[in-house]
């Protein structure tokens, strides 16, 4: 097989890829292995690569390939998320450019274009990924919408409803105006934002007096019902049983007591809007108000608007403010900070919205996911630890969870209605199970399946991937099958912390009240990826890189090595293309190595000299020291230092070293037995390599000699821990420093490397001598004599040793010598001609401190000696 010049990844990454495809290697199916196995955070299906999903699966891939080396049975699971809110809103864009409106659409209609949407667009991620290299399991992708997933969905949630854990509530909801549908809690980001605190007058009825209240959003006053005071502020005592008149709508609403109003705040007067405020909504509730919902789903103002019906709410704002102050109602307006709910998805603003949802209660599920993370028995672990205190902050403070969404692209509320009242519903798997429960519950075995009307709502995108390691392996409808038993536990999970709670906290939730057990070992929280300016990734910025771009740049291993080489756990990324570049010449080097191995001429009858057999027996102690630390780094989940330990390991002892020492002279070949430990040394850098740059691995270890696809190293053994020789590490890092030292002096000295030279030692640390060989054939040096007296020439120390090099004109390049020689004379002159300027300064030696003085002087003199030495050795030299 030819070796090219060059490595070429584009010529190479398809080539392995497809032959891993063809031969299977991904693919897992239960047997006697000990397993692993790691369910992918399914991204959007919407979604295509970006540099989050690039290091978070660079991370998976490098786990599950070392996995497979260690000879476990490993399985990683892709596959998709629905996206609910995401994706309906690009179908409905792209309806829209058809010129057709959803509302137009039947619910399957709509689905169906949706599903085509998927079908087309859906999968572009996933094979995105497999440019990145990511050995998934493939025959194993799974999508949130698959029929078998969205039936675990279902059959989940008429379980928990059947336990009394799922209601239906009329409660006060986060409402995303953009999407048309509720969120929940966790998914509404609060923001500073600056506006304003608009003072409003409202008459008394059948008064002339009038009472002031401030609000920062003045278009809710059509939504008023009440007013409210503290029955403890003597200020209004005289307003008790009275009421007071909406502006500009003119209603007549009544003024009530409660403790809630703080006296000191604002003006002491409180306009209350139950619709529209969640406050509002408890006071509204207590003392029995009316509610007057203004919006519509758009946010838009409906008939309780008047004359602004149908206008935005921001546009409505400005517009009635002006009004106000027209009619003489607003009295000031003061600028005004606090903190306004986003929808996480659309960055729409929210709206508080009273309507029928369905929740799930969480108090005692959350329970065991709490003990399972913060108990004294923990079973989950999450790197790094200081993501416990976010989890118990969220779990500590959970809420019931918001899972319906007014939306149709998702798995349909099971609830069926059959009658007009708000409990006239059952809830059940499938409608022929809905039409037996409805005829149960109302005695009445004439009603058939026209009768029954499903709940319009689709469940949270949440409740589908909370079951994800379970229901990847058909865990919830079968949950004794033969893989759910074999695969679950999962064992890592690699995911942001910005999903924490979405998604971690409920799979674990979820896992303990449907298995009863952790749904993971691991969780592997990685940092966001930024920019040097440590400003987020993102299209708006534009600072968020081309993902398949740089692969075609620095080819797939170069981008891997570059994101990994940044990645610290838990810490954000500060992503520069330079670290890419670095993971490109990296696999150059490697590459250039093996071509220099492959280009030795190999002679049977040659002995193996001693230098190659003690820098091999070195090398064999440093890759076992190597690989222990290695295997520290990834029980500390440490990737990018485990990466580092195996870059210094290849670049420094491998490439620098170890070639240096068995390589033969210049077209002299090399004896068969250290030729042969090479190549077993080679192979094992490239298996400990191999889960960080497979494509490159997989390239030479091919080229090294014909495999079958059984003798592939994606499915080689991985080398294993042994003890190792401390002392001959320590012995060839002191033999190092002494190479580093000749090498220094015969740079400085500009001696050729081709002229031999002599190495005069005083002793003193009484090394060993074992590594001599090494020393002077990496340094051409033709004798190590130990002395007791120095010796005239160049001198360097390492630790308490002295070393000499005798210098004559045989054996440095003269011309050159003097060449630096007359540069250093002309500095030191130069730096001389200073200081005695400065000397000869009456003003400066009569001003300057005494200290100062003496310190020129003694600068002065050590210049004048350097001056002599330099002139000296140039005398010898002409």
């Amino acid at each position: 097989m030819t070796i090219p010049s060059k490595y070429d990844a584009r010529l190479v990454e398809d080539k392995w890829y497809n032959y891993w495809i063809q031969h299977n290697y991904f693919h897992s199916t239960p047997d006697e292995r000990e397993p692993y196995t790691i369910v992918i955070p399914p991204p959007n299906v919407t979604g295509v690569l970006h540099m989050g999903h690039m290091l978070n699966n660079t991370i998976q891939d490098v786990l599950i390939r070392r996995a497979r080396l260690l000879g476990k049975n490993a399985c990683w699971v892709p596959g998709t998320d629905h996206a609910s809110i995401a994706t309906e809103a690009k179908v409905v864009a792209k309806l829209k450019e058809q010129g057709i409106k959803k509302t137009d659409l039947t619910r399957e209609e709509f689905l169906q274009h949706a599903f085509d949407w998927k079908n087309e667009y859906g999968g572009i991620i996933l094979e995105q990924l497999k440019k990145l290299g990511a050995s998934c399991d493939w025959e194993r992708t799974a999508f949130t919408m698959d029929p078998e997933m969205s039936e675990s969905v279902i059959k989940v949630f008429v379980d928990l409803y059947n336990k009394g854990l799922i209601y239906r509530g009329y409660r006060m909801v986060n409402w995303d105006p953009e999407a048309k549908t509720t969120l929940s809690d966790e998914e509404v980001i609060y923001e500073e934002k600056q506006g304003n605190l608009y003072y409003l007058q409202y008459k008394i009825e059948d008064s002339e007096e009038t009472l002031t209240i401030a609000t920062t959003r003045p278009e809710t006053i059509f939504g008023d019902t009440a007013i409210c005071i503290n029955p403890n502020d003597e200020r209004f005592t005289h307003l008790k049983d009275k009421k007071a008149i909406v502006p500009l709508c003119n209603r007549v609403i009544p003024i009530i007591e409660d403790e809630y109003v703080d006296i000191e705040f604002g003006t002491g007067c409180l306009k209350v809007t139950p619709a529209h405020d969640e406050n509002d909504k408890v006071l509204g509730d207590k003392h029995n108000l009316e509610v007057i919902d203004i919006f519509n789903d758009d946010a838009s103002l409906n008939s309780y608007g008047l004359h602004y019906q149908g206008k935005d709410r921001f546009v409505a704002r400005k517009e009635i403010a002006k009004e106000l102050e027209d009619k003489g109602i607003l009295l000031k307006t003061e600028q005004h900070t606090n903190k306004v709910g986003t929808s996480e998805r659309t960055k729409a603003v929210i709206e508080p919205r009273l309507s029928d949802q369905w929740f799930l209660k969480m108090t005692d599920l959350v329970k065991p996911a709490i003990d399972a993370v913060l108990g004294d028995d923990t079973e989950i672990n999450l790197v790094p630890k200081k993501f416990e205190n976010t989890y118990r902050h969220w779990m500590e403070n959970i809420r019931d969870w918001n899972i319906s969404r007014q939306l149709w692209w998702g798995q349909q509320i099971p609830a069926y209605y059959f009658g007009d009242g708000k409990e006239d519903f059952v809830v059940a798997e499938n409608i022929d199970k809905a039409l037996a429960l409805a005829k149960q519950k109302t005695n009445n075995q004439q009603l058939t399946t026209n009768d029954l009307k499903q709940d319009d709502d689709a469940l949270d995108t949440w409740f589908s991937s909370w079951l994800w390691p379970m229901s990847v392996f058909d865990g919830i409808r079968n949950p004794e099958n033969e893989e759910i038993k074999y695969y679950y536990p999962t064992n890592d999970l690699v995911t942001g912390p910005d999903i924490l709670f979405f998604w971690v906290a409920r799979m674990i939730i979820a896992g303990y009240e449907y298995k009863g057990e952790k749904p993971f070992q691991n969780v592997y929280l990685t940092g966001l990826v930024r920019d040097k300016q440590r400003r987020k990734m993102s299209k708006s910025l534009g600072n968020s890189p081309d993902a398949l771009k740089l692969i075609e740049e620095f080819g797939a291993d170069g981008v891997r090595v570059g994101l990994l080489l940044s990645a610290p756990a838990g810490n954000d990324i500060l992503f520069d293309e330079e670290l890419c570049q670095q993971g490109k010449g990296f696999a150059n080097k490697i590459w250039n190595a093996f071509r220099l191995i492959k280009g030795w001429e190999i002679d049977e009858s040659l002995a193996q000299p001693e230098t190659s057999k003690i820098g091999l027996a070195w090398y064999e102690a440093k890759f076992q020291k190597a690989l222990a630390e290695i295997e520290d780094h990834f029980s500390k989940y440490r990737l990018s230092d485990a990466l580092m330990t195996i870059y210094k390991l290849i670049m420094d002892d491998f490439s620098s070293w170890l070639l240096e020492i068995v390589k033969p002279a210049y077209q002299q070949p090399i004896d068969r037995i250290t030729f042969n430990a090479v190549i077993e040394v080679l192979e094992n850098n490239l298996k400990v390599l191999h889960p960080f740059m497979p494509f490159l691995t997989e390239e030479i270890w091919q080229h090294i000699t014909e495999r079958s696809p059984e003798e592939a190293l994606i499915i080689a053994k991985y080398p294993k821990i042994k003890e190792f020789n401390q002392q001959i590490i320590t012995d060839f890092d002191f033999a190092t420093a002494v190479v580093s030292g000749l090498r220094t002096v015969r740079k400085e000295k500009n001696i050729s490397f081709k002229d031999t030279i002599e190495l005069f030692v005083i002793d003193a640390e009484e090394n060993t001598k074992e590594f001599d060989t090494v020393i002077q054939k990496l340094t051409n040096t033709s004798t190590i004599n130990y002395v007791a007296e120095k010796v005239d020439g160049a001198s360097f120390r390492v630790k308490s040793n002295e070393y000499f090099v005798p210098i004559s004109a045989a054996n440095i390049d003269v011309e050159a010598e003097v060449k630096k020689l007359d540069a250093e004379l002309k500095r030191a002159e130069g730096f001389l001609f200073g200081i005695q300027k400065k000397l000869s300064n009456e003003r400066f030696v009569s001003n300057a401190p005494e200290k100062v003085i003496a310190l020129e002087r003694k600068k002065e003199a050590d210049t004048l000696a350097k001056i002599e030495t330099i002139k000296s050795s140039l005398k010898s030299l002409k």
